[in-house]
């Protein structure tokens, strides 16, 4: 460890980082090309030859010609996903209690809304909170 010296330790360390991020720029752009579903299969073929065969300068004019658009790709893609997610929540939280017996919250539920609805009158919601909390 003697023959190496700090400082280059933390060039090669540097170069590494640099290494690894171009790589992950890279496969981002090559899969931000083939998500983009406005563009016509000559157009993703063109940019991937483009990205590909000339990488430095293909990516840099990919991120400056389509750098917002790929960034309101993939604002969609979280949002479609968030939505999936909660759908699947509510699914099963719903499968779950479905075949349960109702608890008191889900009862006074019930009665709050009829009594917003107006079918229950302030006196005869009472009457039934108190004979479902006994």
């Amino acid at each position: 460890m003697d023959d190496y010296p700090l400082l280059n330790l933390f060039w090669t360390m540097l170069w590494l980082f640099l290494w690894v991020l171009w790589f992950f720029l890279l496969f981002k752009v090559i899969g931000d090309i083939f998500r983009d579903h406005t563009m016509g299969g000559w157009g993703k073929a063109g940019w991937l030859v483009f990205v590909i065969l000339l990488p430095y300068l293909g990516v840099l004019v990919y991120l400056i010609a389509r750098g917002r658009s790929m960034s309101e790709r993939d604002r969609e893609q979280v949002q479609r996903s968030e939505a999936a997610f909660r759908a699947y929540v509510q699914e099963a939280a719903g499968q779950q209690t479905g075949g349960q017996k109702p608890t008191q919250a889900d009862e006074l539920a019930k009665l709050a809304q009829l009594r917003s609805n107006g079918t229950l009158t302030e006196e005869e919601f009472q009457q039934a909170k108190v004979k479902l909390l006994a």
